[in-house]
């Protein structure tokens, strides 16, 4: 019993101590936010990235696009325009 107590204690986090969240929850949380501080306008990947400070690389925004895609699937964007996503009102 004291074994596995030891085992628990070393990998439980200690309490209060909260670990790093995951880069694509950071990543989706920030994708929100900019769609909620500008609710009525639509945005390309591309912009939403020069909005964000994010890399423009090809990858990085198609990355970004297949987020944009989950988001709209979920209910949360429109797509009021090919490649144009809108937060939903």
């Amino acid at each position: 019993m004291t074994t596995a107590r030891k085992v628990i204690t070393e990998l439980a986090p200690a309490a209060g101590s909260e670990s790093e969240p995951p880069e694509t929850n950071t990543a989706y949380q920030a994708i929100v936010n900019a769609f909620n501080q500008h609710p009525d306008q639509p945005f390309r990947a591309r912009e939403l990235h020069e909005l964000l400070d994010l890399p423009t690389d090809e990858a990085s925004v198609n990355v970004t696009r297949a987020r944009l895609g989950r988001l709209l699937r979920q209910g949360f964007l429109t797509q009021p325009g090919r490649g144009r996503y809108q937060k939903r009102t």
